[in-house]
């Protein structure tokens, strides 16, 4: 080994410790172990170089040097796993730090915003079990009509976000998204995700339409996890009906419709199975837990509601959530 800077270095540091140990050596080995770091000095050209050391400063016996020897043959096994190693570790920084910002991204592009609404009272919460949400709503007010539309898509992580980005974006694009009536949304949907989306990914989706002239609720559902209405007359909460295959898995489906009158003082609920599936002493929790729920806290404003439910889910799962929470609350 050459006798260059980083050796000379080395040596110095190593007679002033083994002459005389103090803080200030330690404190200058380890800013040099973190020099050779950076200049991509193995552990095996480490250990060589405190040989080379020993050899000029020391007079070594046969079986320490034969050992020490070994040492540096086995270090350079070692070191390649070392430096196997810290690669990975590097890649996977730099993964973790795209995947923030294509998690930002998608926040940007999805995040679901609550329109102000004259007659009817909205919260909406959506939160990931991951960096990225498979999860998707939007709430639109055009001053006739509310529109909501709450997605999951079937599976988690980057192929489901970017599936979900897919869906916001066939939202924004279908022109009789304006005025179309639930079924034929859903229908020209299917077609987009049927064309588009891998085979092996499907999406579920309620789309419902209040009309505030003629307290007409309609909707339509592609599998998705059913709603609650709650009819304050009765006092008494109702699954709101949501059959229909979902969107993606044949393109010629066709989508039925339901319709009812809302009255004052009526509720209605949306959620993704993200709510439906949270798990209590290992079990799924029942619909009628959520339900309890909610008369706790009905009597709240509806961003409350949401937020109380949410909280309250997450505490039985020691507040780490499986899968991705939406849910939905509005009150006229």
């Amino acid at each position: 080994m050459e006798d260059g800077p980083q050796l000379a270095t080395y040596r110095d540091l190593l007679i002033r410790y083994m002459t005389h140990e103090s803080e200030l050596v330690i404190e200058e080995s380890e800013m040099l172990a973190g020099f050779l770091q950076e200049q991509g000095v193995s552990p095996a050209d480490l250990v060589a170089m405190h040989l080379e050391v020993m050899k000029q400063t020391r007079a070594l016996d046969h079986a320490t040097l034969r050992s020490m020897e070994f040492l540096i043959n086995m270090m350079a096994g070692y070191g390649r796993e070392y430096w196997e190693h810290q690669e990975l570790k590097d890649k996977q920084k730099q993964l973790d730090k795209e995947i923030d910002v294509a998690a930002e991204v998608q926040k940007a592009l999805i995040e679901g915003k609550v329109p102000h609404c004259d007659f009817a009272d909205i919260g909406a919460i959506s939160e990931p079990a991951k960096k990225m949400s498979g999860d998707y709503y939007r709430i639109v007010n055009d001053g006739k009509r509310l529109a909501v539309t709450i997605a999951d898509v079937i599976g988690k992580g980057i192929p489901a976000a970017m599936c979900m980005s897919m869906i916001k974006y066939a939202m924004d694009s279908i022109p009789e998204n304006k005025q179309g009536a639930p079924s034929s949304i859903l229908a020209n949907l299917n077609r987009v995700v049927a064309r588009n989306a891998d085979s092996s990914m499907f999406v579920t989706m309620f789309y419902g339409v209040y009309d505030p002239v003629t307290h007409i609720f309609s909707n339509s559902s592609a599998g998705h996890e059913p709603g609650f209405y709650y009819s304050a007359q009765q006092d008494c909460f109702l699954d709101l009906e949501a059959r229909g295959m979902s969107l993606g898995l044949a393109p010629g489906s066709r989508y039925k419709e339901w319709a009812r009158k809302v009255e004052p003082g009526d509720m209605i609920f949306l959620l993704t199975d993200g709510v439906t599936e949270i798990r209590k002493d290992r079990d799924f929790i029942e619909r009628e837990h959520i339900i309890k729920l909610i008369r706790r806290s009905m009597h709240l404003p509806a961003a409350r509601i949401v937020r109380r439910v949410l909280y309250e889910l997450k505490k039985m799962q020691h507040f780490e959530l499986t899968d991705d929470f939406t849910f939905i609350a509005m009150k006229f």
